[in-house]
């Protein structure tokens, strides 16, 4: 009783403070009605983000439709992987926006033909025997396809009989199981179009579609593509995709080594930092994963057990470029989209497998491997020299002090975990800007670093000389980069700069900044552009924010005469109040900085950044003009 007591005056306490306690509010009903189930495919539908990704309007290479593509193309994959059929067809109507794959191998067992494309954990997939290395294995993929349709259709053939099946939305709408007869080879025809009701309006970037089918020819060789009626094909496998890549700017012949589990291929550049494109059964993991950490590990002793020596990790590592492909049973992905592998268990076997394969190409090229032995010594000189500049530049830091005095940081980098995965960091210019950024970002996930007016041009530099530019160490401290780019504290770097002339040449400082000494922060998909409007429209009852002069136009067409239309100059003349949907992760417009091939990497910097040439000049004038006349 006196428990009792003491409960009753602690709660009458609490009343008299808040009133609010203890009174009834009125919220809405929560009753048996209240609670729904979905069918799988309608989940996909209602939380699509799960299951693809992002959803995007095609404008980026990792957006959604893409992704459909991909989960329907690896099933075809992963037939030819298992030695059954050597061709795939597939066609994209821009216009249309409708897409088909057919291939040539065993085909859906007839009878199950539904239940593979509209149950989930329906598959084969999870029987060892039937399928070996596939990428899909968690037997949603083809599922996220159908349910993200507007139309779906699967057709199986097998042994001159078929079934075919028609959806909408997810919804069966016809089906004719296993009793036509056909005279076809077997295989299995899929036909989509995506959901504009989910992604909106959209468009196939077809240079990006070109990309996949690459990836896909390189990953395996012996396998035709044929997309539109162009064929992709590999005879040399990860070899082509490094020779494409870097054309001439290699500094020896690219290496290479084929086993039954492990790929790989590799050389080194005069670029600086590291360069790795990973894949697990045919998956490219833009993250790595242990497959990657393994690799590195085995090319650092496979090198230093062949030259007998000592060398660091460091040294061995800058300026290479390799690409890696694993195949693992039952590959563990971090995320739905796959970007980085977990399996711990395949660490040991990689390691080993890679320090035999390079011993072997090592002895079998003695012309390359000096080449590559007077590259590791010169990155040892040039490491030895840097570290003295570093350490003087960090204790110049020191004295100035021990606080990024333009970072205004957040609470939770890539260090931590699933929370550091939404972690980024804007790099823009002036108090103006920034101010209106500080009052409208999310501090435990969006970090500000405010540049001092234009960075220096760093094109044709050194890299000791970014650690004699202050305002450059600075935003290398911000980024954690400074001693190590493993050590980035920020899952996005984002250039926010005012879109004028100004703006623009700011963010192509930066850009070559980044481009010229941390290229794999580029390439790995780390670094975007933040989008804002350029327009304000609005009248009395609806404002529209507009990000190009077409949509201005638009808008003051859906307006009306009484339109009011605001240009944006720069960053800092956005209220913060307003600002906010514009860096908000769910709304905000960023566009990702892509390399299209290592090898166009130097010539772009000096055609952009070097010296002034007629070449450079023309084109400014050129465009410029375009631009008035238009």
């Amino acid at each position: 009783m006196a428990n009792d007591s003491k409960k009753t005056n602690a709660l009458e306490n609490a009343k008299a403070k808040d009133p609010s306690l203890g009174k009834q509010k009125k919220a809405a009903e929560y009753t048996d009605d209240q609670v729904q189930h979905l069918d799988a495919l309608e989940h996909i539908r209602l939380r699509s983000g799960m299951y693809i990704g992002r959803l995007g309007d095609g404008s980026n290479q990792n957006d959604g439709i893409y992704i459909l593509l991909k989960e329907i193309i690896d099933n075809s994959v992963d037939e030819f992987i298992m030695g059954f059929g050597g061709r795939i067809d597939v066609t994209i109507s821009v216009e249309e926006k409708r897409v088909t794959v057919r291939d040539y191998g065993r085909g859906i067992p007839l009878g199950k033909v539904v239940d593979c494309v509209s149950q989930i954990n329906t598959g084969a997939k999870y029987n060892d025997e039937v399928f070996q290395f596939s990428v899909g294995m968690n037997g949603v993929g083809t599922k996220a396809v159908n349910a993200l349709s507007s139309y779906f259709r699967v057709v199986s053939v097998r042994d001159g009989e078929c079934t075919d099946a028609v959806f909408e939305k997810g919804k069966l709408k016809s089906e004719k199981n296993g009793k036509l007869k056909v005279n076809q080879p077997n295989g299995t025809y899929f036909e989509f179009i995506p959901d504009e009701s989910i992604f909106g309006k959209y468009s196939f970037n077809m240079e990006f579609v070109e990309k996949r089918m690459w990836n896909y020819a390189y990953l395996n060789s012996g396998l035709t593509i044929r997309l539109n009626g162009k064929n992709f094909v590999s005879e040399n496998g990860l070899l082509d995709l490094l020779q494409k890549e870097l054309a001439d700017n290699s500094l020896y012949q690219i290496g290479s080594y084929r086993g039954e589990h492990l790929q790989f291929a590799f050389t080194h550049t005069n670029a600086y930092g590291e360069n790795y494109f990973s894949f697990v059964n045919g998956q490219f993991t833009s993250d790595g994963g242990t497959h990657l950490a393994a690799f590195k590990e085995g090319f650092l002793k496979g090198v230093n057990d062949f030259f007998q020596s000592n060398y660091k990790s460091e040294d061995i590592r800058d300026g290479i470029t390799a690409a890696v492909l694993v195949k693992v049973q039952n590959p563990i992905f971090e995320s739905q989209t796959k970007n980085k592998l977990g399996n711990t268990d395949i660490r040991q076997w990689i390691v080993a497998e890679t320090q035999s394969g390079l011993d072997d190409w090592l002895h079998k090229h003695p012309k390359e491997a000096d080449m590559m032995k007077t590259k590791i010594e010169a990155n040892e000189r040039l490491r030895t020299e840097l570290n003295a500049v570093k350490k003087e530049a960090k204790e110049a830091a020191k004295k100035i002090s021990l606080k990024i005095e333009k970072l205004k940081d957040c609470r939770y980098h890539l260090e931590d975990g699933e929370k550091g995965a939404e972690s980024m960091i804007f790099i823009t210019e002036g108090d103006s800007a920034t101010g209106s950024m500080v009052g409208s970002r999310d501090p435990s996930y969006q970090a500000i670093f405010s540049l001092r007016g234009k960075p220096e041009n760093m094109y044709g530099k050194k890299q000791s000389d970014i650690y004699k530019n202050q305002e450059l160490f600075n935003l290398m401290m911000a980024l954690g980069i400074e001693q190590d780019i493993s050590n980035l504290r920020y899952s996005k770097i984002v250039i926010a700069t005012d879109a004028d002339n100004d703006g623009f040449h700011i963010r192509n400082l930066v850009l070559t900044f980044l481009l010229g000494f941390f290229e794999e922060l580029v390439t790995s998909g780390r670094v975007w552009i933040l989008e804002t409007p350029l327009f304000r429209a609005r009248n009395k009852k609806e404002t529209i924010y507009c990000y190009s002069e077409d949509e201005r136009d638009k808008a003051v067409k859906k307006l009306g005469a009484s339109a009011e239309v605001t240009r944006f100059k720069g960053l800092g003349e956005i209220s913060p109040h307003e600002f906010r949907q514009f860096i908000d992760p769910k709304t905000m417009h960023l566009t990702l900085v892509e390399v299209e091939a290592l090898k166009n990497v130097p010539a772009v910097l000096e055609f952009y950044m070097g010296k002034n040439t007629p070449e450079r000049r023309d084109f400014i004038v050129h465009h410029l003009l375009e631009e008035i006349d238009a």
